[in-house]
């Protein structure tokens, strides 16, 4: 009778080894276009633009109509959850810039990826004996990838090359200017130039070392609809050369990987068109929450309440989160703020619900405005300034303009689905099935069956 339970045990580890071997996979090809609203795709026609190469991916796979990020909807912790399959509150990246109420970080991002919590697809690719590579995907700093060109700046100066040198895979840096036969781009350089000189890195990279997961993170679009809003034609035309850039990697991974690989296009949230700011640190430093040095105000000498800005939010932190007092008086200012609509505001939310979203873990409030204002951050004030026509993002993610994209196609792939409206959250594990490996701790189910 032991024997033969033994032997039903060696069948049994024998079947699932052969599963485990015949585990489907293909190389993925994962790139960021940031503030793709999904309209400039699906309704290409509608505003005269020409980009075929993202018009293709949609003949010849799937997409979202829509996809619903994260809380707040903002590059970094977006991207985070892009290759998690978690919410901000899990992975730890709860915003771009980390907490500062007293500006001694000097505007220090979320760069490192020891920030992350939980398993990346990168983790458990690398974990499967398979290879990673990356050119400029946020929070990838230190992270566990073969070849790494990871999203790093300070100053914006040429000694930035240093720091991006150093923090680079060993050798890799140099190796790669030697091979492409340019400067790379400087991190703090977000301009479609420099989308265009990183592309040509990324497809180095893939032809020359063949990564089954390769990331690409091009920053143009974002760039340049914070500076004249979403739909300008300084946006359209940037969205064009973007196209030719998505192109230039599709053709690179045919030619690294053959029909073998799977194409992915994301990108992180929409965005909105502003005109106004809604200066709450102003609002914090009038009802004495915040303390400034005479005649300073972008460095507070103290503080009881402090803003942490994303764009279309912003959350409200308490130093002492045990503080009732301070917490009532916070929450009786943005209420009294909010009831005046021409303030800006569209909900002010408390912690409890900030857990439920997933967001913002440690915050007492979170602020979130109504299209057309943003956040500003002048504590002279007034509460409300006009300002010139730009765009953000980092509204709540039920608000329509957030809406991202996602599109895929390659082996495997449904031609022409359309997957409609998508939780972010799903993209990770549904990548991770067509690499062939799983993520256990994401929070929702991935997209393909």
């Amino acid at each position: 009778m032991r024997f033969r339970f033994l032997s039903l045990l060696v069948v049994c580890a024998l079947h699932l080894g052969a599963q485990t071997r015949r585990t489907p996979s293909h190389p993925v090809v994962l790139i960021s276009i940031d503030g793709l609203k999904p309209e400039y795709v699906i309704g290409a026609d509608e505003y005269g633009l020409k980009i075929p190469n993202l018009r293709a991916l949609v003949e010849r796979g799937a997409h979202a109509s829509a996809v619903v990020g994260v809380v707040p909807t903002v590059t970094y912790p977006s991207h985070t959850t892009l290759v998690t399959g978690v919410s901000p509150a899990r992975h730890g990246v709860l915003s771009n810039t980390t907490f500062d109420p007293l500006a001694k970080n000097q505007e220090g991002w979320y760069w490192y990826a020891s920030d992350i919590r939980v398993p990346t697809l990168w983790d458990e690719v690398m974990k499967s004996g398979r290879t990673t590579g990356n050119v400029h995907w946020p929070v990838t700093v230190g992270a566990n990838i073969t070849w790494n060109l990871p999203q790093y700046w300070r100053t914006g100066e040429d000694d930035d090359r240093k720091l991006q040198r150093a923090l680079s895979t060993p050798g890799l840096y140099d190796a790669m200017e030697h091979e492409v036969g340019v400067p790379y781009a400087l991190g703090f350089d977000e301009t479609v130039e420099s989308d265009e000189l990183r592309v040509r890195f990324a497809t180095r990279m893939m032809e020359s070392r063949h990564p089954a997961l390769m990331l690409a993170y091009f920053t143009s679009l974002d760039t340049e609809e914070h500076h004249s809003g979403p739909f300008s034609p300084a946006a359209l035309a940037t969205l064009e050369r973007i196209d030719a850039i998505v192109g230039a990697m599709i053709a690179s991974a045919q030619r690294a990987y053959g029909d073998s690989a799977v194409i992915a296009v994301v990108s992180d949230h929409g965005f909105e068109r502003t005109t106004k700011n809604v200066n709450l640190v102003y609002a914090l430093r009038s009802a004495g929450l915040m303390t400034f040095p005479q005649g300073v105000y972008d460095k507070p000498s103290s503080w009881r309440a402090a803003v942490w800005a994303d764009g279309g939010s912003a959350a409200i932190v308490l130093k002492d989160p045990a503080d009732g007092e301070t917490r009532d008086n916070v929450g009786s200012l943005l209420r009294s703020i909010a009831a005046d609509s021409a303030n800006g505001i569209d909900r002010v939310i408390d912690a409890a619900e900030l857990r439920r979203r997933g967001g913002f873990t440690g915050a007492a409030y979170l602020v979130s405005l109504k299209p057309g204002y943003a956040i500003g951050n002048d504590a002279r004030g007034p509460l409300i300034v006009s300002k010139p026509v730009g765009g953000t993002h980092g509204y709540l993610p039920d608000a329509p303009a957030m809406r991202a994209s996602f599109f895929i196609a390659g082996p495997g792939i449904p031609r022409g689905r359309d997957l409609g409206v998508i939780d972010q959250r799903a993209i990770a594990p549904t990548l991770a099935k067509v690499l062939g490996v799983r993520l256990p701790s994401a929070e929702v189910a991935g997209l393909l069956p």
